[in-house]
């Protein structure tokens, strides 16, 4: 049980080296839909999340007082003056011009200096960064600390207004494609609010739809719905393994201690991390400073790390657990990559 817990962590990743281990790195077959293009496009920073967009709430039938409106303002109207002739200023008397006046003839006009205007310089409108609608997370899996590479997955997320969908893009890799066969899929459906991302479907697929889990969650009773109809309470915040690996991108932590309930298929459980420091790593695109955050088990026989990158809205760098019935199991972030290059600042 205490190993089934800990490997929500790596959140498939890098315990793909034994078939009974759920949700690992299975070679996946995405449906033939436009969503299944490979993203080519390499960056290295992630842009802010986008805002949740804002349902308005149906107004209430209650009745409302009128509000006395305001008179329109009437210009008065300016006096005419009476129909009666003018006779109007007397003519000036008519003066004879001199012999020297009409010598010189008429005056030249005088220049009226019009200063000239400049017209406004046109200002190009930078347009901002926007997080592109599908974003792929490539991660490496390693057994062990020194490099020995068992796997590769990709993690999808793709967006459309509020809702979202994680699934896994990838397949098992050296030693790992000794131990898996047939095809799999892990995917987390729901909704982006302002907390961040609350799952409304987990499922897990393991070689064929005859071996599909769910996981649905229920949220305005406080219930979520497991496998084989097993049931069990909703506390907040609860995700899913895959919506935590996107939930501090939309919502950081910003306290040193953060709690949270992970539901899988089958299970729920309840996690707390501390945050222990800063340190600088190197992962697939060059170095990059993180936040550690760590766990330990309740019988301080394993431990679980994950690094955090503030510069990529805390995206999740490398996760380790050690010590655990296969060893220590890694997995570090190897590129992002998006449909095409986002728009420079």
């Amino acid at each position: 049980m205490r190993r089934f817990a800990y490997r929500g962590f790596l959140v498939a990743l890098a315990a793909s080296i034994a078939t009974h281990l759920a949700f690992s790195l299975w070679p996946v077959e995405m449906p033939d839909a436009p969503d299944s293009t490979p993203l080519v496009a390499t960056i290295t920073e992630l842009p802010p999340p986008p805002k949740p967009t804002a349902v308005a709430a149906p107004p209430k039938a209650t009745p409302k007082k009128a509000r006395a409106r305001a008179a329109p303002r009437v210009m008065e109207p300016v006096p005419m003056a009476a129909a009666v002739p003018d006779a109007g200023p007397p003519e000036p008397a008519a003066i004879e011009p001199t012999p020297e006046a009409i010598a010189a003839g008429p005056p030249a006009p005088t220049a009226i200096d019009i200063p000239a205007t400049s017209a406004p310089e046109a200002v190009a409108e930078v347009p901002a960064k926007t997080l592109p609608p599908r974003v792929d997370l490539v991660y490496k899996a390693f057994l062990g600390t020194q490099g020995f590479m068992i796997g590769e997955a990709v993690y999808r997320f793709e967006h459309a207004g509020n809702e979202y969908r994680i699934s896994t893009v990838g397949e098992a890799r050296g030693l790992a494609a000794l131990f898996l066969r047939g095809q799999g899929k892990v995917e987390s459906r729901g909704t982006i609010t302002a907390g961040g991302l609350q799952p409304l479907e987990f499922s897990v697929e393991r070689g064929n739809r005859d071996r599909r889990e769910t996981a649905l969650f229920d949220w305005e009773t406080g219930i979520v719905t497991l496998h084989e109809q097993k049931t069990a309470a909703l506390d907040l915040p609860t995700f899913d393994p895959l919506a935590l690996m996107w939930q501090y991108y939309f919502s950081p932590p910003t306290e040193d201690v953060v709690s949270f309930s992970l539901a899988t298929t089958r299970r729920v459980a309840r996690y707390t991390l501390k945050r222990e420091g800063h340190e600088r790593i190197t992962w697939g695109q060059g170095e990059i400073d993180t936040e550690l955050w760590h766990r330990r088990s309740e019988d301080g026989k394993t431990d679980a790390y994950i690094w955090l990158a503030p510069s990529l809205n805390f995206v999740p760098v490398k996760l380790r657990v050690s010590n655990t019935s296969r060893g220590t199991l890694e997995a570090l972030l190897d590129s992002i990559r998006v449909d095409e290059p986002l728009a420079q600042q």
